[in-house]
């Protein structure tokens, strides 16, 4: 098998280092919609932006007010800012006096049924969408609906693949190939992604209206009852505040092999749960309550850092496109809105994601154990609550290692890495200037964004909500600062209606009933 360090002298070639060029991104960015007072906005979708069924760059995730910006893919991480740029002040010119609220970790709520949930139309898929966030609220609770987050969708183009089946003499097919590459990636991943947790979790604190009557290990922030923390946090959304159940900690998917995944996971869709079938199929009217009674409605909801992913026809489900063609693109899920930046996420990150992704794919990647697979767990819910801890240890090869030493270690083990993307780049250095700023944030936690924001609450004698709610209004002046680009304005009103024209058609199509729509799409999932 080959190492890190032979995969990485194909690019010694100048034919194959150009292929470093091809790495293709896409960003999905959530934003809660909050009103002027910073409560979670009960208005519906702006008809504005566009049906959120259909508009192919604006729509909804779990709550109405959960708005998601998705990017269309490039290679050009200057072009993906720009598309996310240019749908932030697209959407800052539809939503009133409302805000994007500038964190993850949700604002000031109020009870649980007052979160109102996403809304779809009236079609069977519409529907189903609006069923299935039901489901979500009754067996999680409606405040998980109002956490936001950003996915970073990354691939490398074919010519890349090629170049490495060559060198490994590997003789499957080409699709083959990289779907064995990407679950190397995968696994590779979920052994290191602590190391995101601590160098770009921004979520250390909450309000403390968003944990009301539910146990928690968090204290105030000083002497400010409405924030709580924990000290050395870097991201709650990851841990068991956010889509973390007992239900699921009983769930093992295997990431060994694409055949594994597909079947582990459709186990856990077919495993019935009783504490979900106590909550019931369908309330006394005989309206749904959620979309089945097992452990997981749809593949979606088991909540993972990372996901193959494959575009589903509009015939198939996610699994099924994985199982039919393939791995496309992998989906890393574990990155929080940093609030110091207008649009969450800047070049400097997506540079060290890529240099960390390309990282996970060209390591030697062995298969996973249900044992390893608990203690990347403990290492994932570790750094959540204590990742800035400097006597903080994980767990590595069985034995504990220190988080600092360990994140050091791996640093330095991806600067070639980082130095080849320069090299494709025409050696700008800025890969390896992105790695540098996290060998720094490794030597001193408090430039990491989890310190800053709790600096910034300490230094401006702010409560969680405060500090939100003021960089939340910065970012809606800087979006309104500039004036309207016109063809940037045509541009998503265009799509806007069209997407409502889309809905309709979807609406006026279906032919069946909902229940009959549903029983068709369990016989053939």
């Amino acid at each position: 098998m080959a190492s890190l360090t032979d995969r990485l002298a194909l690019f010694e070639n100048p034919h194959a280092i150009a292929h470093l060029r091809g790495i293709v991104r896409g960003i999905e960015k959530e934003s809660l919609r909050v009103s002027p007072s910073g409560h979670i906005a009960n208005s519906p979708h702006p008809q504005a932006l566009g049906s959120a069924l259909k508009h192919p760059s604006i729509t909804t995730d779990y709550s109405e007010a959960l708005l998601e910006f998705i990017t269309a893919p490039s290679c050009s991480i200057e072009q993906v800012l720009a598309e996310l740029d240019d749908i932030h002040r697209f959407t800052y010119r539809h939503i009133g006096e409302e805000l994007l609220w500038a964190s993850s970790m949700p604002c000031q709520l109020g009870a649980d049924e007052q979160i109102p949930i996403a809304k779809y139309g009236c079609s069977n898929i519409g529907i189903m969408k609006q069923v299935y966030r039901l489901g979500l609220g009754h067996r999680y609770g409606r405040s998980m609906q109002t956490i936001a987050g950003i996915h970073y969708n990354f691939s490398v183009p074919d010519e890349l693949w090629i170049e490495l089946q060559q060198q490994q003499q590997n003789t499957q097919s080409l699709q083959d190939f990289k779907s064995e590459g990407y679950f190397q990636l995968i696994r590779n991943f979920r052994r290191y992604a602590w190391l995101l947790l601590y160098l770009l979790g921004s979520a250390p604190a909450v309000c403390r209206s968003f944990v009301a009557n539910r146990d928690h290990r968090l204290s105030p922030v000083g002497s400010d009852s409405h924030s709580l923390h924990q000290p050395y946090a870097t991201s709650l959304r990851m841990g068991d505040l956010g889509y973390q159940s007992q239900a699921q900690c009983s769930v093992d998917i295997s990431y060994n092999s694409l055949e594994e995944y597909v079947t582990t996971l459709r186990d856990a869709l077919a495993k019935p749960y009783q504490p979900y079938d106590e909550i019931g199929l369908k309330d006394d009217q005989g309206n749904y309550k959620q979309l089945n009674t097992h452990l997981l409605q749809i593949e979606n909801e088991f909540y993972s850092a990372i996901r193959p992913k494959r575009t589903a026809t509009p015939d198939e489900t996610p699994l099924q496109a994985l199982e039919h063609r393939g791995v496309e693109y992998i989906e890393v899920r574990c990155l929080d809105v940093n609030p110091m930046l207008a649009c969450g996420i800047d070049a400097q990150t997506i540079r060290f994601l890529d240099t960390f992704l390309l990282f996970c794919l060209f390591s030697d990647s062995v298969q996973t154990t249900s044992a390893e697979s608990l203690a990347l767990s403990e290492n994932m819910l570790r750094t959540v609550y204590q990742g800035r801890d400097p006597e903080l240890n994980l767990c590595r090869d069985s034995k504990e290692q220190n988080l600092r030493e360990w994140g050091a270690d791996l640093l330095l083990q991806m600067q070639p890495v980082a130095e080849q993307l320069d090299a494709a780049h025409n050696g700008n250095n800025q890969y390896l200037s992105a790695l540098r700023h996290m060998q720094s944030a490794i030597e001193n936690p408090s430039i990491t964004p989890s310190a800053a924001m709790l600096g910034e609450m300490q230094s401006n004698n702010e409560t969680y909500f405060r500090m939100a709610m003021r960089k939340a209004q910065e970012h809606r002046r800087f979006f309104q600062s500039a004036r309207p680009d016109q063809a940037v304005t045509a541009h998503y009103s265009d799509l806007a209606r069209q997407s409502h024209l889309q809905q309709a058609a979807q609406e006026d199509s279906d032919q069946i009933s909902f229940d009959q729509f549903l029983s068709e799409y369990w016989k053939s999932s």
